[in-house]
């Protein structure tokens, strides 16, 4: 066996709702909960995803049906901290950390209703690619100016 011990990176702690400027509400779901009697683990990114692409659709940014381009998940990751359960409002908090010329690198922080701190936070890449092709593409100025309002 090998005793090679990798470094350990410290854990995030949990964010504060100051750290997003908007939030989307999410109502949880019967189908969201588990066995062990809160919501599970692999729902937390749809969250994520419902969150980010309903910004996207509020903004102008997304017709998921018509849009020549679109935003694809090239990477994403979650932090837990605390539980979520049915029936309850998740908000999530959303910023970008990141704006580069055809990605985009989100926060989003999941608030059990009216909590102070996340429940969990991930992070979650978008690259924009052209529908058909799935080339990335860069984004626009209007796009830009839009995006940048949730810069960190």
């Amino acid at each position: 066996m090998n005793s090679t011990s990798y470094p350990q990176a410290p854990r995030p702690e949990p964010l504060p709702r100051s750290a997003f400027p908007v939030f989307q509400e999410i109502p949880t779901r019967w189908m969201d909960v588990d066995i062990y009697g809160h919501v599970n683990n692999v729902q937390y990114l749809s969250f994520f995803d419902t969150a980010v692409n309903g910004w996207y659709v509020a903004n102008g940014l997304l017709d998921p049906r018509t849009s020549s381009e679109v935003f694809l998940v090239v990477e994403t990751g979650c932090h837990y901290f605390s539980e979520l359960t049915f029936p309850s409002t998740i908000f999530a908090g959303l910023r970008i950390e990141k704006l580069g010329s055809s990605s985009v690198v989100f926060r989003i922080g999941l608030f059990a209703g009216k909590e102070h701190e996340t429940a969990a936070h991930g992070r979650f890449v978008h690259v924009l690619v052209e529908r058909e092709s799935r080339r990335p593409v860069r984004i626009s100025d209007t796009a830009r100016r839009i995006l940048s309002s949730l810069l960190a």
